[in-house]
């Protein structure tokens, strides 16, 4: 299986230099780079949730920790570690997304429309 983050930057590489061979795209395969977008954005949705999550029980731990017991601080920081990577990781796929936006407005105006 690919993991996600490169089979995105494979996917906007590819895109990438279709475009500098300024290449035309059929109907089919814009429809087909709009259903990856949509994907994508369905991916990057997931991560903000699931990032916001582990942002809400670093915020529990911790509060724990000063209320109740400082022996709620170790979890803190696992939860933490874990928090930075999703955010990490959600920063990228966000960015990706922006530019596959970009890249999409480039093959509409590039592309002449195709006749019926």
């Amino acid at each position: 299986m690919i993991k996600l983050k490169k089979y995105l930057q494979e996917f906007i590489l590819n895109l990438e230099n279709k475009l500098e061979k300024n290449y035309k795209f059929s109907i089919e395969e814009k429809n087909n780079i709009q259903i990856q977008i949509a994907n994508f954005q369905h991916e990057r949705l997931i991560h903000l949730l699931v990032t916001l999550f582990y942002a809400l029980f670093a915020l529990i731990l911790i509060f724990l920790s000063f209320d109740i017991t400082i022996i709620f601080i170790v979890p803190f920081f696992i939860v933490l570690i874990f928090l930075l990577f999703y955010v990490k990781h959600y920063f990228f796929l966000e960015n990706s997304v922006q530019y596959l936006y970009k890249l999409y407005d480039k093959i509409n105006t590039n592309s002449k429309p195709n006749k019926i």
